[in-house]
């Protein structure tokens, strides 16, 4: 008689895993077919790979992964911000978090270069004191690009001393404008009545 094997405990949890997996792989690209995860009433944290020194942070009604498509869909978003790490003298990472910029969105996809598009958004640079207004069209979505910044179709800019309409507008976390379309109208303000001072707007 042959000797009885066993199966030992990881052994059967990864079968038990496997299992699971298949059952719910999607049968044969049928209409009722899906693949992705969705969770509601979540709390996100993004570390993107080509901005090591930003993190994102949001609240999302609802979450929505898919995997083939390598896509995150967020839905409803509240209290999103990007934060700037701090690093000690060595190098590494302190813990140290310094409020960046604030944005809300009715919703974002978050790509596989952890890139996101949306049709609108509104984001503050805390440490210029500049609200924008970015306004995409199924052409030329609104995009916030990791390590690079944001591009629009049309921007409305408010700041202590700069505003105006910026159409096809791209521009870098640090507040400067890298591509603004000729028929674009906006500039300094000869009246401006503010400045920024440390994230805050104050009278002159």
């Amino acid at each position: 008689m042959r000797p009885v094997q066993k199966v030992g405990p990881l052994a059967l949890l990864g079968i038990l895993v496997f299992a699971l997996v298949f059952a719910l792989l999607p049968s044969g690209g049928g209409p009722g077919a899906q693949t992705g995860v969705t969770l509601r009433g979540v709390e996100l944290a993004l570390y993107p790979a080509r901005d090591p020194d930003a993190v994102w942070q949001f609240r999302a009604a609802e979450v929505r992964n898919d995997p083939v498509g390598s896509t995150t869909e967020l839905s409803r978003i509240e209290g999103g911000q990007r934060l700037l790490r701090g690093r000690g003298p060595d190098g590494s990472f302190s813990g140290a978090e310094t409020l960046d910029a604030t944005i809300t969105a009715p919703g974002l996809t978050i790509n596989g270069q952890d890139d996101m598009v949306t049709s609108r958004a509104d984001i503050t640079l805390v440490k210029e004191c500049a609200d924008l207004s970015l306004f995409g069209t199924p052409e030329q979505p609104v995009r916030i690009e990791q390590g690079a910044g944001f591009s629009a179709s049309r921007a409305e800019l408010d700041a202590p001393a700069v505003k105006g309409e910026i159409l096809d507008l791209r521009m870098d976390f640090q507040f400067n404008v890298e591509q603004a379309s000729p028929e674009s109208n906006w500039g300094w303000d000869p009246d401006a009545t503010e400045t920024c001072r440390d994230g805050q707007r104050v009278p002159l």
